[in-house]
């Protein structure tokens, strides 16, 4: 159940989060995808990244190629095997393009490792120097849910475009931003029984502590249920939903995911915007496919949720969702699956004051998505 008050679950998500591991914010995502060329001309075309940095043959790397997009504070880094030998090629064979980092900027990446494997993680990367002309990066990883891992990126004594081994690029062709200014919060999907597991790992090995629980009386419709926890650090800056199936008379979103995807994975990337009106009309503009609320949805919504800013024709134009807490209210809404497979989305949120995650608009949203799982045949 959702706490009376967010403001109070915050303070204490604060007192209760240990500082062993201080978080300074997301430094990047990376998604291993089948084409690195193509997945970054449509996350340029479609959502406004501009081109970053560049690795691949021409830098000396011939396993992989990346590109690097950025807009705000968000990094996106688009990577593929180069052959059947790159290590890589078996994540794309079995997850479809997918995340396979979430990068964490740290203070210092060293003790990062050193905390979370003495406190029982998995280790990925054993703490690694990295340089160039424009200084040294300390990297290090561990593994969390399926085949995903956490970087931490030391970089205060670097100056370059992005890392070491990749260099500045513009491949000249440059749309305008759509209004994206840094990552909200991460949502990753695991198995039945799983989903304690993993915040227990959060907590226990990260020092994050519980933020809000739903269950499937919170998220549920007449055919489908899922149960969600939220794990966030001391500061509130990196926060990580992790949900899990619940049973329900058919085939959940969660389920039809971890079929697909191969096992656990993150679901959906939900970026924050000054402006969800102009961003959405942007982006449907440009071809993005969103999720479709009946208009239905909208014959309450003032009753709902209060006074709001904007106007609801105009939202239920775009079709976007508002919900509210006691600390004031967010507009949201959620693309269709961004890749074949249906697995990762985005999410479209901008906070007026609610540090919630929108659980009143979840029923409308999961039998939207049930309407696109009947379309595929899989609910």
């Amino acid at each position: 159940m959702e706490t009376p008050s967010l403001n109070r679950t915050y303070k204490k998500v604060v007192e209760e989060a240990q500082d062993f591991l201080p978080i300074l914010g997301t430094d990047y995502v990376e998604l291993i995808v089948g084409n690195a060329k193509q997945s970054a001309h449509y996350f340029k075309t479609a959502f406004g990244f501009q081109d970053l940095a560049f690795s691949g043959m021409e830098t000396g790397r011939k396993d992989q190629v990346s590109y690097v997009l950025q807009q705000g504070k968000i990094r996106l880094v688009l990577t593929a095997p180069l052959s059947q030998d790159s290590h890589l090629w078996e994540h794309v064979r079995t997850h479809g393009d997918g995340v396979k980092v979430v990068a964490l900027w740290v203070e210092d990446a060293t003790k990062a490792f050193q905390e979370t494997v003495a406190r029982g993680a998995k280790p990925y990367l054993e703490p690694t120097v990295e340089s160039d002309e424009f200084g040294r990066v300390v990297k290090s990883g561990i593994y969390t849910y399926g085949e995903t891992v956490h970087l931490f990126i030391e970089r205060h004594e670097y100056s370059g475009a992005f890392l070491p081994g990749f260099q500045p690029f513009n491949s000249g062709f440059s749309p305008s931003d759509t209004g994206l200014k840094f990552i909200d919060h991460m949502v990753g999907n695991v198995d039945w029984g799983q989903m304690n597991t993993w915040c227990t790992f959060y907590a226990e090995v990260m020092g994050f502590a519980q933020l809000i629980s739903f269950d499937d009386k919170d998220i549920s419709t007449d055919y489908t249920a899922l149960m969600s926890k939220v794990m966030s650090n001391g500061s509130g800056f990196i926060k990580f939903p992790i949900n899990e199936p619940a049973k329900g008379k058919k085939k959940s979103q969660i389920e039809e995911y971890i079929e697909y995807y191969g096992g656990p994975g993150v679901q959906h990337i939900a970026v924050a915007t000054d402006n969800i009106v102009e961003t959405v009309t942007a982006l449907r503009s440009r071809g993005v496919q969103f999720l479709e609320v009946p208009d239905s949805y909208y014959e309450d919504l003032q009753h709902r949720v209060g006074q709001i800013d904007e106007e609801i024709e105009v939202l239920k134009s775009l079709r976007i969702l508002v919900d509210r807490d006691d600390q004031g209210y967010l507009l949201q809404l959620f693309t269709k699956p961004v890749v074949d497979r249906p697995t990762i989305f985005i999410e479209i949120i901008q906070r007026k004051g609610a540090t919630s995650f929108g659980k009143g608009n979840f029923k409308a949203l999961f039998e939207s998505i049930e309407r696109e799982q009947e379309l595929r045949g899989t609910l």
